[in-house]
């Protein structure tokens, strides 16, 4: 799967921009689009969002590609109930894929619309 530094870059060089002239769009400087680029630094929500006007993207779409674990939305669920660490905990002993977990939550996603319907 592509990172989100990859996506970036490779929109980048498909509109035919130079680092330069992408950073000097979005009012950043070029090392850190640089940085951005080769995964060392992530871009806010707002120069992401201006990322994805400028490249012909959208936040969402560009969003995908961020292989970053939500940190702190676990950290909150954990401290809230650590039964979730416990949860996150086998699902890394257990060795589960990311296309596992995408599955199961499909899947309750789809048991559960019919009885929002109701």
């Amino acid at each position: 799967m592509k990172t989100l530094a990859q996506q970036i870059r490779e929109l980048r060089e498909g509109k035919d921009l130079s680092l330069r002239e992408l950073a000097r769009k979005l009012g950043v400087s070029a090392p850190f689009l640089s940085d951005v680029e080769l995964g060392r630094r992530n871009p806010s929500d707002k120069v992401l969002a201006r990322l994805a006007q400028v490249l012909g993207a959208s936040a969402d779409e560009l969003r995908q590609f961020d292989t970053r674990p939500p940190v702190d939305a676990m950290r909150r669920l954990t401290t809230a109930d650590p039964s979730y660490g416990l949860a996150f905990r086998m699902l890394i002993d257990k060795n589960v894929s990311s296309k596992d977990l995408i599955e199961f939550a499909e899947r309750k996603k789809k048991r559960e619309e019919p009885k929002k319907r109701k």
